[in-house]
């Protein structure tokens, strides 16, 4: 499998090369770098034969099968299209558009292309998430309430790596798509109920830096999302699952229940990171021929909800 991995240089490209290393029978050919990017020097540096700012030089080649998209979000529906319409399968970061109609788009070219597109909800292959969500669908936990809080301390145009970014960020688009994806995948279906607040715009970026949202299941099962650039703290996200039968702590990668006891992931999955283990997902549904796990068609009541949280905010 030759993969081209566009936005490599970025803070989730390098860990997508870094995933992408660890998978048997997969070779990076191409990758793709932005304004700011010295990518001609970061590909000499990993050992990978070419290297280019134009994804259309990419896509025009015959040793690149697939490509991942680690790049701004304002670019997803149009470079994920474009993969498609040359012939090449697309694992597309989050969110894959910042619209829905975008998004609607985005499945309309994958049905007509036949082709593997798949979102990088990470959340549903983190091996802490993967252990409840086997746990629900058995039926040896029902989900009461998912409490979720993602900070950040993020005033100035960075990303995860602490570096400027030339594109901006937002909560609702962005961060918050995680979690509402997670929390109708984990309860089964689309929230039946969903709402957005948010706090005061900034007056550089333009977006709002605290918002909550609030989301019901048809089951019943509630979720509260808090998100904040504001948060002077470690940043990341953290999940309270409570449950009918015991409450359970995701930090990432790892879980613990509600009296903070670590519980084993080992069996889970055959990796305990999160990215690797969507990459495997994405290389196996191209090799087997079928939809994978978080395709876009499956992604597109995330959006949807997205959508309609944006119309309810105030």
């Amino acid at each position: 499998m030759r993969i081209c991995v566009a936005g490599a240089v970025g803070a989730f490209g390098t860990k997508h090369l870094d995933a992408l290393g660890r998978i048997d029978g997969v070779e990076v050919t191409s990758v793709v770098g932005g304004a700011p990017d010295d990518v001609d020097a970061f590909a000499r540096e990993r050992g990978i034969g070419h290297a280019t700012k134009d994804l259309a030089e990419s896509l025009a080649r015959d040793d690149v099968d697939a490509v991942i998209l680690a790049t701004p979000t304002q670019l997803h529906a149009e470079q994920t299209i474009a993969c498609l319409e040359a012939g090449k399968h697309v694992l597309c970061e989050i969110p894959m558009a910042d619209s829905l109609e975008d998004s609607q788009r985005v499945v309309e070219a994958q049905k007509r292309t036949g082709l593997v597109a798949m979102v990088d909800h990470v959340r549903r292959f983190n091996p802490s998430h993967q252990w409840l969500h086997n746990k629900f669908r058995s039926g040896e936990l029902n989900l009461q309430q998912l409490d979720v809080q993602t900070y950040f301390f993020r005033r100035t145009n960075t990303n995860a790596k602490g570096e400027p970014r030339t594109w901006t960020d937002h909560l609702l688009w962005h961060h918050a798509c995680h979690t509402v994806d997670l929390f109708q995948y984990q309860t089964g279906g689309p929230a039946v109920q969903s709402f957005g607040l948010q706090g005061p715009m900034h007056p550089d970026l333009g977006i709002a830096m605290d918002m909550t949202i609030g989301m019901k299941s048809e089951s019943g099962a509630l979720c509260t999302l808090s998100l904040s650039f504001n948060n002077d703290g470690p940043f990341g996200t953290y999940f309270r699952y409570i449950c009918d039968n015991g409450t359970y702590l995701a930090r990432y990668d790892d879980l613990f229940d509600g009296y903070d006891k670590q519980i084993d992931l080992s069996g889970v999955a055959v990796s305990d990171d999160g990215i690797e283990l969507a990459d495997r997902e994405f290389v196996a549904a191209i090799q087997e021929g079928r939809e994978p796990n978080s395709s876009v068609a499956q992604s597109l009541s995330t959006m949807a909800t997205l959508d309609q949280i944006e119309r309810s905010l105030s």
